[in-house]
């Protein structure tokens, strides 16, 4: 009886094994992460920092969606270039690197010089050879309607995403004018998340909005009536982001290239206190359906930046 026992106790031992064995192993797939770079000008080059985090800590990015200057930087990430490359840009450029005065009855610049500056430093031009899939938004001036393009030639839709409305002209592709994508997507979480992204940092760039001062020049108008319109069309696209990071940018005016360095500290302090809740996502089984509420990342810097 008792070898028939010990017989037994094996046979059991061995089934258990055996389904042990039998019993696929799903390995963790961390899921497809979007970043949708908003619009604000040379406060844009805070958005360096978030990627630049990002990368450091190997937060692996799936696709960016760009908005007007976040369209600029998402093609340059995109395409291939550093952080490193990309920092050494940003010290470099100014509001004449893209722009030139210009006299129009549709505006008082040109974006054109954008043309040649992005041919030049972009390491891909189309958007089926960037190393990252990008979605850049502009907005239809004769319909309303938002455009995404995410095929083709690059140049062309990042210039229309940056047209500012009344101060750059209009750009034309394929017969139709575009303007500024903040009038339809202030930050792209929607476009991102249609591109496929599981999970979706946005990156706010708050207008400066001020109630009680008139404003100093054309840049100011133009910013307050972007404010005005990202706040307007806040729960729209907020409701496609798992997180909104706020960048505390509110002591840099919008043609502040001169303060490169520190717009790019601002970015890089945003992105780090959100990255206990990035990284959950990297260990955590998915829920793809964005949050009803999204965590809100607005972190008040320690010390002031000059």
């Amino acid at each position: 009886m008792k070898s028939l026992g010990k017989v037994i106790r094996s046979v059991q031992a061995f089934g258990r094994e055996l389904s042990r064995l039998s019993t696929p192993v799903i390995p963790f797939v961390a899921p497809k992460i979007g970043i949708a770079l908003g619009g604000g000008f040379a406060r844009g080059i805070a958005h360096i920092g978030v990627l630049k985090v990002l990368e450091e800590e190997g937060i692996p990015v799936s696709m960016i969606a760009g908005t007007s200057v976040g369209s600029i930087m998402g093609a340059a990430y995109c395409s291939g270039i550093s952080i490193a490359e990309l920092e050494e840009m940003a010290e470099t450029v100014r509001f004449t690197t893209f722009a030139r005065w210009t006299i129009s009855r549709y505006g008082f610049a040109s974006n054109d010089r954008m043309a040649v500056f992005l041919q030049r430093i972009l390491k891909a031009h189309t958007f089926e050879e960037l190393q990252i899939p990008l979605g850049v938004t502009a907005t239809d001036f004769n319909t309303g309607s938002a455009a995404v393009f995410t095929t083709g030639s690059i140049i062309d839709p990042v210039r229309a995403s940056c047209a500012y409305p009344g101060m750059f002209l209009p750009v034309e592709i394929d017969g139709k004018w575009m303007v500024d994508g903040m009038l339809s997507h202030p930050v792209p979480t929607r476009p991102v998340r249609a591109m496929g992204a599981e999970r979706v940092i946005g990156v706010h760039l708050k207008g400066q909005w001020s109630k009680s001062t008139a404003p100093r020049h054309m840049l100011d108008v133009v910013g307050q009536s972007f404010a005005i319109a990202q706040d307007t069309m806040s729960s729209v696209w907020r409701s496609a982001a798992d997180i909104v990071i706020e960048p505390d940018v509110a002591g840099f005016d919008y043609a502040d290239f001169k303060k490169a360095s520190q717009l790019i500290k601002v970015g890089e302090v945003a992105m780090r206190s959100a990255l206990p809740e990035v990284r959950k996502w990297l260990t955590a089984s998915l829920d793809v359906t964005a949050p009803a509420s999204p965590i809100i990342v607005n972190p008040a810097p320690k010390t002031a930046l000059a």
